[in-house]
């Protein structure tokens, strides 16, 4: 059998919990935008959040799309520009995850 104290610390817990859920599915996504220059090569694409430069990414001569974040010295290759920019998205960690199922 359950006590009254164990049933309001559960019915605590409970309603805690759904209110740190209520505060992800608050979580607003980053407002990411993407543009390009001319470069010597071709397109320069950059990946942009607000007036930040999140990285820059192009398209090489063998197809792969190469990824070049702004806060990392790595160059990653893709297979497709989608996921050059997530890449870029993600190593500066604005990825934000639907919870709001």
């Amino acid at each position: 059998m359950i006590t009254q104290e164990e049933f309001d610390n559960k019915a605590s817990v409970e309603s805690e919990f759904e209110e740190y859920v209520d505060e992800l599915a608050d979580a607003v996504a980053p407002e990411i935008e993407i543009d390009s220059v001319p470069d010597d090569f071709g397109e320069l694409y950059r990946v942009w959040n607000g007036s930040h430069l999140l990285g820059t990414f192009y398209q090489n001569l063998e197809g792969k799309w190469v990824t070049q974040p702004c806060n990392s010295d790595k160059r990653h290759c893709c297979d497709t520009s989608a996921l050059a920019q997530l890449l870029i998205i993600a190593v500066n960690g604005l990825l934000v995850a639907d919870v709001a199922a």
